[in-house]
């Protein structure tokens, strides 16, 4: 329970560190920017179940194993992905937009991927009344809020936003690793029990998406920091909501596996392409 608390909160605050290095003219440049803006949204919403649903055949998974892997396919991208994103030396204001573009169509996307992926591996047909409304509406709470709250306090007290900035990006990076930490010990059992049979699917998905997140984004030529936000919004998920969704309202426990799973893998390999990105990337100053 103290989890489930902290983690709105940690993330709500990960965020507001973002928006106090933001201003309206970030996000101005990224929506003159079509080409990102279209090559991360069809990154995420058709190339990433595609590949889920393909990972899920390649590896044999059991039925409930697919269908979860299939669902953190259909999941729009985690508010930690823009903390990513800037410690990777990426776009950040792309990637809290492509955040709130893709819960949005949620709305339309996660039922029908759901509906497939059940119909499919399952051979059910449950009606799959999803809460999208209220996932949306917490999403926005946890992301756009507390980024426009950073952004107003950066615009109304720029000096103070200066001298608290690097301070804030610490304490967010520390609770980015706490969460991951977290993560682990409240799912160890799990994760003990299902890692070695669903775990190589789990890393291939991540791995393989965020390759193709920003290839794509390399082939319709957008800048480098436009392909690492990309990389990034594709393959880091809203694992949380997935495994919401696997417990509360489809009722159907075995699916929330590769949710737990993949929430830590996906942790690691955003370590590891933070590390990777940093080396090659130019210098700190042109973060932003």
């Amino acid at each position: 329970m103290v989890t489930d608390k902290l983690l709105p909160l940690a993330l709500a605050f990960i965020m507001f560190a973002l928006g106090l290095g933001l201003t309206l003219a970030d996000f101005g440049r990224v929506f003159r920017q079509p080409r990102a803006i279209a090559a991360g949204l069809a990154s995420q919403m058709l190339l990433l179940p595609l590949v889920g649903f393909a990972v899920a055949l390649l590896f044999g998974l059991p039925p409930d194993m697919a269908a979860g892997l299939m669902l953190i396919a259909a999941c729009p991208g985690g508010a930690s992905a823009g903390l990513i994103t800037k410690l990777a030396r990426g776009e950040t204001a792309l990637s809290i937009s492509l955040t709130a573009i893709t819960s949005v169509l949620a709305v339309l996307s996660v039922p029908l991927v759901i509906g497939f992926a059940l119909r499919h591996f399952t051979a059910t047909d449950i009606a799959t009344n999803l809460p999208v409304f209220e996932m949306v509406r917490g999403v926005f709470v946890i992301t756009t809020v507390p980024v426009a709250l950073g952004m107003l306090l950066r615009h109304l007290r720029p000096a103070f936003t200066t001298r608290i900035e690097p301070v804030a990006g610490r304490i967010a990076t520390l609770l980015f690793v706490a969460i991951v930490v977290a993560t682990f010990v409240s799912q160890r059992q799990v994760l003990f029990d299902h890692l070695a049979g669903t775990g190589p699917a789990a890393l291939t998905l991540c791995a393989l998406t965020m390759a193709i997140g920003f290839g794509l984004g390399a082939l319709v030529r957008i800048e480098r920091r436009g392909c690492i936000a990309i990389a990034v919004e594709t393959g880091v998920q809203n694992a949380a909501l997935a495994i919401f969704l696997a417990l509360s309202v489809l009722k159907m426990p075995a699916m929330a596996v590769p949710g737990v799973i993949y929430a830590l893998l996906m942790n690691v390999c955003a370590i590891i392409f933070i590390g990777l990105m940093r080396l090659k990337s130019p210098s700190p100053a042109a973060v932003h």
